[in-house]
């Protein structure tokens, strides 16, 4: 659940920084949206990890700092590519959330349940940036963004 709330102070600060810099008042409305979204994300996942008896990671000033820079680059090159970074975050976010379910156990219905709205919430952003205009993102900049998650995901686990 830690790297889950790791990711969810990313996902506001990549809304953030993307917002920002938008062109487009429609573009800036929807990112806007989502990162209000991402906020119940962010409230559901410390609930849950202090009913685990857990803690956030000790990174997440870093996760926001970055994920606000790298949002806020992103916008700069255009409200389609900014959209196509959500839209490609997202589908890399539904996957991340697909295999925490899989490996769950299965008696954890409070935690099976938060990673289940949060996904459906998820893909719900991905779609409303595509229709939007996002454009499809390079295979090099795609695999960027996965190699940073694995190392986000990878260091929040522990730190």
């Amino acid at each position: 659940m830690r790297v889950n709330h790791a990711g969810e102070v990313a996902a506001q600060a990549l809304y953030h920084g993307q917002a920002l810099v938008a062109r487009c008042a429609a573009t800036r409305d929807l990112l806007l949206k989502a990162a209000r979204e991402e906020t119940d994300h962010l409230a559901w996942c410390e609930t849950r990890l202090k009913e685990l008896d857990s803690r956030p990671s000790l990174l997440n000033p870093f996760w926001y700092a970055g994920s606000f820079t790298i949002g806020a680059v992103a916008a700069l090159m255009g409200d389609r590519t900014s959209l196509g970074f959500v839209v490609e975050t997202e589908r890399q976010v539904e996957g991340h959330l697909d295999e925490h379910l899989a490996r769950l156990p299965a008696d954890d219905a409070r935690s099976r349940a938060i990673i289940q709205t949060m996904r459906t919430d998820e893909i719900a952003h991905g779609m409303s940036a595509k229709a939007a205009g996002g454009a499809e993102l390079p295979s090099p900049v795609r695999a960027l963004m996965r190699n940073t998650a694995r190392l986000m995901t990878a260091t929040a686990y522990w730190i």
